[in-house]
């Protein structure tokens, strides 16, 4: 299974993008800035290609495990992302809920007052996903390529 992040924009600290599997649209995704130097919990993920793997520790599988339990089989987790550990895919709103990771949602909003852009449904977005890519995540069957399909803003 290929899935492909394309970025398109860029908000003033968030990134907004569109996932497709398989050449499918399957969600949008909010990222941090992109930033030349790394900045802990407030960088994307560098453009590039990532296998997809399952983590089964810490307290944001233990808390997926209780709120999705006919769902959860792990966290999805991007491998081998450099500079960066346990980048997952996950819901969260805004840019301030990343951390480096990347959050799906149904719809986009750009909020005006801050110049950011925001995800919307992410619970539905994230089951929706977590269902259509787990059973191939599991089988190590998943490489996420990540492209900018924009020119960045300095």
């Amino acid at each position: 299974m290929n899935m492909l992040l394309r970025r398109v924009r860029q908000g003033k600290n968030s990134t907004l993008s569109e996932l497709y599997c398989n050449g499918i649209f399957q969600c949008y995704v909010l990222e941090d800035r992109i930033r030349d130097v790394k900045v802990k919990g407030r960088t994307c993920i560098p453009i590039g290609k990532y296998k997809l793997g399952i983590n089964y520790w810490g307290d944001m599988n233990t808390r997926y495990k209780r709120d999705f339990p006919e769902l959860h089989q792990g966290m999805v987790e991007i491998k081998n992302v450099p500079d960066f550990s346990m980048v997952y895919i996950h819901i969260g709103n805004t840019h301030a809920d990343t951390s480096g990771c990347l959050l799906v949602g149904r719809y986009f909003h750009k909020n005006k007052e801050s110049g950011d852009y925001e995800v919307y449904q992410s619970a539905q977005a994230y089951k929706e996903l977590y269902r259509a890519i787990i059973g191939n995540v599991k089988k190590g069957m998943v490489t996420l390529h990540i492209e900018q399909a924009f020119v960045r803003k300095s």
